[in-house]
């Protein structure tokens, strides 16, 4: 089976910021990718908000982020993930071409936004179809548009959304929003904004770019049009986690949960980007996620081949282990590291706190504990408490 430290699975923004960073610290790192590099922002045509960069097409900015992982040497694969498996503690990708096994994974897959199906939608993206008014709604000016759907993100992108447009409807299926209580009734308060209820929408029309709605009562059947310059659609995003399907521990709403070093439920395996439970999806945001759990990754990995080396290799080994966050337990790990350099004894010293699998690998009910092992087998273990304790079991 092929073997490699750092194995990221996405190619947008976080996968490949994740990439020229886990490059840098030099990690071996394999990028599996598939369709074209850049993920969601591939769709929009215009990014402002990318700092130092006034005014970039999304496809231009996702070829910059890979010429810059391909500068430090990143390889690249064009390969279908099925999953993420655990075998005997080992991670192994599976995909379509093979088994990879890894030191540490990063998941970067992205998020989908749900679509409504309705033709025009697909021709239009890109072309006044939006799902993102944090990246888009600048473009609309003084122009009349549309938000699709009735929750929260369609009723507060709507308010958001007035800054800029000169009218805001919001067309909603139901005669009452889904969305909490304040929201509705800051959008409702609004001047801007107009609710167009049970009503769904049949077709987006247009020339070059959007220029109408096609929407349908769903009370009267009857149907209208709606002159508009822009349909931002707000019904729902899913993420693309089905690689950790089942593995990692997931929020209500179906997002990966992590910590502030992007580390799942699942040790040595990381997510980033759009695909974790987050507050603000952005292509910064991703970026950021991506350095976070490239150089989080780099600490695990580099962590695993100490103790490996310190631990499981050699004949024989003594270790302690103790944890860094209980203070009696540092005394102790600082008294021990006196006595082993007057003494001449070799005791490995190892932070159980950072390193619980491997505590709970070796079967150490309780912490402080010494343990000897050969070739990784424990020989003996025992708790101890005291500098005593521990010269008796030496």
């Amino acid at each position: 089976m092929e073997k490699r430290q750092l194995v990221i699975i996405g190619a947008g923004p976080a996968g490949l910021t994740a990439a020229i960073y886990g490059k840098r610290a030099g990690l071996d790192v394999l990028l599996l990718e598939k369709g074209v590099p850049g993920g969601q922002i591939n769709v929009t045509d215009e990014i402002e908000n990318w700092p130092g960069v006034e005014h970039a097409s999304g496809p231009e900015l996702a070829e910059t982020f890979r010429k810059h992982a391909v500068k430090f040497g990143t390889e690249f694969r064009d390969s279908s993930v099925r999953k993420v498996e655990l075998r005997d503690g080992a991670k192994v990708v599976v995909t379509e071409e093979g088994d990879i096994e890894a030191e540490a994974v990063i998941l970067a897959t992205g998020a989908s936004y749900k679509k409504m199906g309705c033709p025009g939608e697909a021709e239009f993206t890109g072309r006044g179809v939006s799902y993102c008014a944090v990246c888009d709604g600048a473009f609309f000016e003084g122009e009349t548009i549309a938000v699709l759907g009735g929750g929260n993100s369609a009723v507060e992108e709507a308010c958001y959304l007035t800054q800029f447009a000169e009218k805001v409807y919001i067309v909603h299926r139901r005669d009452s929003f889904r969305a909490d209580r304040v929201a509705v009734e800051r959008a409702l308060a609004n001047p801007k904004i107009e609710p167009v209820w049970n009503s769904v929408v049949e077709a987006i029309e247009g020339g070059d770019m959007v220029e109408k709605l096609v929407i349908k009562n769903v009370k009267t059947g009857e149907k209208s049009e709606l002159p508009v310059a822009g349909v931002f659609v707000f019904v729902g995003s899913v993420p693309n986690d089905e690689p950790l399907k089942g593995l990692v521990a997931v929020n209500k709403a179906g997002w990966i949960e992590t910590n502030d070093r992007m580390e799942t439920s699942v040790e040595g395996i990381f997510a980033a980007g759009d695909v974790r439970d987050k507050f603000l999806r952005q292509v910064i945001t991703a970026a950021s996620d991506g350095a976070v759990a490239a150089m989080a990754a780099y600490g695990y990995i580099s962590e695993q081949l100490h103790l490996r080396s310190t631990l499981l290799d050699p004949e024989r080994v003594v270790a302690l282990f103790t944890s860094s966050v209980d203070e009696p337990q540092v005394r102790l790990t600082g008294a021990v590291e006196e006595w082993c350099a007057t003494s001449g004894k070799k005791i490995a010293l190892v932070d159980g706190y950072k390193n619980a699998r491997m505590v709970e690998h070796l079967g150490l009910a309780i912490l402080p504990a010494l343990v000897e092992l050969n070739k990784g087998v424990v020989v003996k273990k025992a708790a101890v408490s005291s500098l005593k304790e521990v010269q008796d079991f030496c």
